[in-house]
C-alpha cells in the first residue's frame, strides 16, 4: 500500500487535532458541521495525519472501517482521492443512488451544504482536502469568473490530476513550517482552480499570458523568500508585495523564474544547507534548526530527497 507522509495528529506541535473544534462543534454562522468533526463521527476515528492551510482548510489522512452511515451537510466542500484500494461504493441521495469504484485515480466531491449517505463495505484508506467557499469564491474572482457556477457531486469519479495534487500534498509535506504552509497555500489555489475548472459543469478555464513579474517586484519577492521569518514567506505577503493576488502572482513568478514559490524556496534553503555542511564546525542537526527543520530526521530525507544522499554523505563527498 502507498505511504503517505502528512504530519502525525497525535504529535505535530504546530497543528493537531486539538486545534480543531471539538466533536459536536458547529459553524456558529450556518449551523454546518465542520469537516474534520463530521468526518470522525462518521468514520469513528480520528485522522492517522492532519495539517492544515494558513486560510482556514486542511487536509487529512484517514484509514477507517466499513461504515454505512448519513454524511450530515459541511461548512466546507470535501475533495477525497483513494490510496491503495479497489472497492465498490454507493452514494443515496433521497431516491437516487450512484455507484461507483473507489481506486487510485478516481475522487470524490462532496460540496458544502451537502447531504447524502454514503455505504462502504470494506476498510479504506483516503486522503481528503477540505477546502473552504470563500477560498473557491477568491480564486474564482482572480481567475475572472465572477459568478462560478456550484461544484458537482462526484462519486469515485476518474480524475488523475486532482487525484495526484491530493496525493502530493502527503508526499510533499517536510516537517519544514514555512515550506510546508507556503505548499498547502499554493496546493489550495492550485485545486481551487482545479475545482473550478472540471467540476463545475462549466467549460474549462481559459488563461490568457500573463507575462512574468518586473526585475524589482522578481529581486523584492527573492528577498522575502530569502528572509528568516516565515511570516514573510507566505503567499498572502508576497502577492501583496508585488500588487497582484495569489493566483496571478503565482503564475507570473513561474514564468519569471520556472520554479513555483515553493520550490523555489526549497531549492534555496537546500543550497543554504550545502554551504553550511562544508563547514565542518555545523553538525547536521544545527543546519536543520538553522533551516527551520522540526527534526535532523526530517531535514536528512528533504536533503537526500533533492540530492541522492544524506546530509551525512554529501558532507563526505563534497570534502
Amino acid at each position: 500500500m502507498k505511504k503517505t507522509r502528512l504530519r502525525e495528529a497525535g504529535h505535530d506541535s504546530q497543528i493537531a487535532v486539538s486545534d480543531f473544534p471539538r466533536q459536536g462543534d458547529n459553524s456558529p454562522v450556518t449551523g454546518l458541521r465542520r469537516p474534520i468533526n463530521e468526518m470522525s463521527r462518521v468514520l469513528k476515528t480520528t485522522p492517522v495525519h492532519i495539517a492544515s492551510d494558513l486560510t482556514g482548510g486542511a487536509i487529512a489522512q484517514w484509514s477507517h472501517d466499513a461504515f454505512h452511515e448519513v454524511v450530515e451537510p459541511m461548512t466546507d466542500h470535501v475533495i477525497m482521492t483513494y490510496v491503495g484500494t479497489v472497492q465498490r461504493l454507493e452514494r443515496r441521495n433521497g431516491s437516487s443512488i450512484v455507484a461507483g469504484t473507489a481506486r487510485d485515480g478516481t475522487v470524490s466531491i462532496i460540496p458544502a451544504g451537502s447531504m447524502s449517505r454514503w455505504d462502504i463495505y470494506h476498510p479504506m484508506d483516503i486522503i481528503q482536502l477540505y477546502l473552504p467557499d470563500a477560498t473557491l469564491k477568491r480564486v474564482a474572482l482572480e481567475a475572472n469568473i465572477i459568478t462560478p457556477h456550484d461544484l458537482v457531486e462526484r462519486t469515485a469519479h476518474p480524475d488523475l490530476v486532482t487525484s495526484r495534487l491530493l496525493v502530493s500534498a502527503a508526499d510533499t509535506v517536510q516537517d519544514n513550517e514555512a515550506l510546508d504552509n507556503l505548499f498547502r497555500q499554493q496546493l489550495s489555489d492550485l485545486l481551487a482552480t482545479r475545482m473550478l475548472s472540471a467540476h463545475t459543469g462549466q467549460s474549462a478555464l481559459h488563461h490568457p499570458a500573463l507575462g512574468g513579474l518586473s526585475p524589482a517586484v522578481l529581486r523584492r519577492a527573492i528577498e522575502r523568500l530569502q528572509s528568516d521569518s516565515d511570516e514573510d514567506v507566505s503567499l498572502a505577503a508576497l502577492a501583496s508585495d508585488s500588487g497582484l493576488s495569489r493566483f496571478h502572482f503565482c503564475r507570473a513568478f513561474k514564468e519569471s523564474t520556472g520554479l513555483t514559490p515553493h520550490n523555489w524556496l526549497r531549492r534555496y534553503r537546500l543550497e543554504q544547507a550545502m554551504i553550511m555542511l562544508r563547514d565542518s564546525n555545523n553538525s547536521v542537526a544545527q543546519v536543520a534548526t538553522t533551516l527551520g527543520y522540526a527534526s535532523q530526521t526530517a531535514f536528512a530525507a528533504a536533503f537526500r530527497k533533492l540530492t541522492g544522499e544524506t546530509p551525512s554523505d554529501w558532507r563526505r563527498r563534497a570534502h
